[in-house]
Parts: structure tokens; C-alpha cells; sequence
């Protein structure tokens, strides 16, 4: 399975980009695509998932933020991200994990985020 990453760059506080990571490869028919982050010197921290029927997860940094959607069709999984803070940047990676049948997790390259006050 082969993620590619593409959104994100230099934002304003309180904007709202959106990422998209497009999944390709053999790509389980029950799965979960999900965004993560890592901020300089932290650890990489989930932010947010969503499975192949559409049930979410979300950080409790961003619940009411951020929105988790997917195009299944498309094997495309969205972030769009609200009210950014400086506390957001980060560089943000996509991550696909099959379910059924089950598979390693995979993931993107990562997209650099970066919140100017």
C-alpha cells in the first residue's frame, strides 16, 4: 500500500487548510485511515481516524476543530483542520491499517504544517 500525502504548508492562526492522503496498492475491504502528528522534539500523536464505515476518532486537542472524512471510492482520506493554532504545527502523516483481511500499517511521507501567530 502506497500514501500520498498533499495539503498543509505555512498557515495563519485561526485558518483552515485541508490534507488529503490518497491510499493505492491492495487496499482491504475493511480498513482504517487515520492522521498523526509529530511536533519538533514530541512524539507522534494521533489526531484523528476513521474507518472504512465511517466511524471517527479525534485527539481531544481537536475534537471540534478538525474533521476526519473519506472517499471510498477514491481510497482518500481528508483532514480539514479549523481554527488552527500554533500548537498544531507539526509534520502530519497518513497512516492506512487493513482490518480484513488484516495487513501491517503503512505510512505517508508526512506534510509539514506550520501555524504562524
Amino acid at each position: 500500500v502506497q500514501l500520498q500525502a498533499s495539503g498543509g504548508g505555512l498557515v495563519q492562526a485561526g485558518g483552515s487548510p485541508r490534507l488529503s492522503c490518497a491510499a493505492s496498492g491492495s487496499i482491504s475491504s475493511i480498513n482504517v485511515l487515520g492522521w498523526y502528528r509529530q511536533a519538533p522534539g514530541g512524539q507522534r500523536e494521533s489526531v484523528a481516524t476513521i474507518s472504512s464505515s465511517g466511524h471517527t476518532n479525534y485527539a481531544d486537542s481537536v475534537k471540534g476543530r478538525f474533521t476526519i472524512s473519506r472517499d471510498n471510492a477514491k481510497n482518500t482520506v481528508y483532514l480539514q483542520m479549523n481554527s488552527l493554532k500554533p500548537e498544531d504545527t507539526a509534520v502530519y502523516f497518513c497512516k492506512y491499517q487493513g482490518i480484513v483481511p488484516w495487513s501491517e500499517a503503512y505510512w505517508g511521507q508526512g506534510t509539514q504544517v506550520t501555524v504562524s501567530s
